[in-house]
This record gives C-alpha cells, sequence and structure tokens, in this order.
C-alpha cells in the first residue's frame, strides 16, 4: 500500500553527507512507518553508518531533509532525539564500564525523571522518588531481555551475549517510539541471534525499528522494508522478496563472498 509523508514516523530526503572531497551519501532518502522493522543494508564502504549517524542526530548533513511526524526533527544533538522518543544501540555497546548493569539501565532512562537533571545531580526535589522509579524501570527492562539477574553486576564481567542484552535494555527502557539497532548480531551465536529475531519482531509491535546490520539470515527474516546502499546511493528498496530478487543487489552485496560489513 502507498503511504502518505503524514504516515511515516521519520523521513529522510536527499540526504548527502560530504567529507572534503568523498560524497559518502548523496541523495538518499528513506521513510520509516510507525509499525515494523526498516533494514538499512550494503556492502563495504556503502554510506550505512553515515546515514545511521545522520538519523540519530549524530552527523549533519551536507543536503538534504529530516522530517520526524510530519514536522520538523526535534533537535541536532543525540539528546534531543532521545527526549523526542528516538533511541540507539551501538556496535562497540558503549556500557560503563564502572558503573553496575542496573545503572547503565538507570542512564538510559533519565529523560523519565520528573525533577529534571537539576534534581538529579543536587539530590534536591523530586530526586529520590525519581531514582526509585527509574531503577523499578530498569529492573523491568532487564527482566524484559532475560538478564535482571546481572543487575549488579559490572558489564565487562559478563559474556559478549548478555552485554548486548543490557545495551538493548537500556536503549528500550524508555519505550522509545523510533529505536535504531546498529548490527545488533555482531557477535553472537547462532542461537541468540535466532532470539534476537524474536525479540526485534516483539519490539516492532510497539516500536519502529530501523536495523543496520550484516548478518543477512536475521535481516531477511525480521524486516518489513529494506533499503540497499550502494557507493553513498540507494540502488533498491522493497521487502526482503523483492531486494533478494533484485539483480542490483545480487551484484552490489548479496552475491559477493565473504560478506563481512564494514562501513
Amino acid at each position: 500500500m502507498t503511504t502518505t509523508a503524514t504516515e511515516h514516523l521519520l523521513t529522510a530526503e536527499g540526504i548527502t553527507v560530504r567529507f572534503g572531497g568523498l560524497t559518502a551519501l548523496d541523495g538518499v532518502g528513506l521513510r520509516v512507518r510507525p509499525d515494523g522493522v526498516t533494514g538499512l543494508i550494503g556492502p563495504n564502504g556503502a554510506g550505512k553508518t553515515t546515514l545511521f549517524n545522520v538519523l540519530s542526530g549524530i552527523l549533519r548533513p551536507s543536503a538534504g531533509t529530516l522530517t520526524w511526524k510530519g514536522g520538523p526533527p526535534p533537535g541536532r544533538r543525540p539528546h534531543h532525539l532521545a527526549r523526542a522518543g528516538i533511541a540507539r544501540t551501538f556496535q562497540g555497546l558503549h556500557l560503563f564500564p564502572l558503573m553496575t548493569v542496573l545503572d547503565n539501565v538507570v542512564a538510559g532512562a533519565d529523560r523519565l525523571a520528573r525533577g529534571g537533571p537539576l534534581s538529579l545531580v543536587t539530590g534536591l526535589g523530586r530526586h529520590h522518588r525519581d531514582e526509585r522509579e527509574l531503577r523499578a524501570r530498569a529492573l523491568a527492562a532487564l527482566e524484559r531481555f532475560g538478564v535482571a539477574d546481572t543487575a549488579h553486576r559490572l558489564p565487562g564481567t559478563l559474556p559478549y551475549g548478555v552485554q548486548k542484552q543490557v545495551a538493548l535494555a537500556r536503549a528500550c527502557v524508555c519505550d522509545p517510539e523510533l529505536l535504531l539497532l546498529d548490527e545488533p548480531a555482531g557477535g553472537l551465536s547462532g542461537g541468540q541471534v535466532d532470539e534476537l529475531a524474536a525479540q526485534i519482531r516483539s519490539l516492532a509491535r510497539d516500536t519502529a525499528v530501523v536495523l543496520v546490520e550484516h548478518h543477512m539470515d536475521l535481516v531477511m527474516r525480521v524486516c518489513d522494508h529494506i533499503v540497499v546502499l550502494d557507493f553513498g546511493r540507494v540502488i533498491s528498496a522493497g521487502t526482503p522478496d523483492e531486494v533478494r530478487a533484485d539483480p542490483a543487489v545480487t551484484r552490489a552485496y548479496l552475491g559477493t563472498a565473504g560478506e563481512g560489513d564494514a562501513r
């Protein structure tokens, strides 16, 4: 079904990013519906991470526009997007090594503190009530992802797959409207990838998901719509079956040997 712009949660139009004389993205467009999973794939150097960083507010495009809920984006800094209901994970996890798992997830929920940042810093006002509520929410998020038993441990003492679940819990603790997943399957075993696929489909019932991933089996299983980049341009877009059958995709990505996907 053809959708109108107002039916999209996030829209990117004509996104161009240049680094000196290098054009990393050239007129890229992307539309994210309020439900389902949108995959972003492509070979090495295709521009996936660059686009992902534009969507998450880390990078400003040289040209093009972003639209959030039919209007201007909530801001150009990552914390602006977080307050608006946009969350992301990182390929490198970015967990705080000297904070417990529970405190890491609490950090992802700070935008929900009713007393505001000043209260959290000074300990005044609603600080103690906010702290209790955020810790309860964080523990519930850890339970949702099956890692509540690690709440009082340091991330570095946990297996990598468990750390991935902690990072996912931190991203989801605020019930974001849009979740940006940066290679969540990296470093996981086959069974863990299967579990991740089920989690992503479950999340997509209430949250729009944009997935950057090189694990093609996962992409084809969980995505409703896929956008394929090559040399900074969109070469194909459609359902998994449509993308899989596109000769341009086969030539550029799916048909290559050794699909390790750097940016």
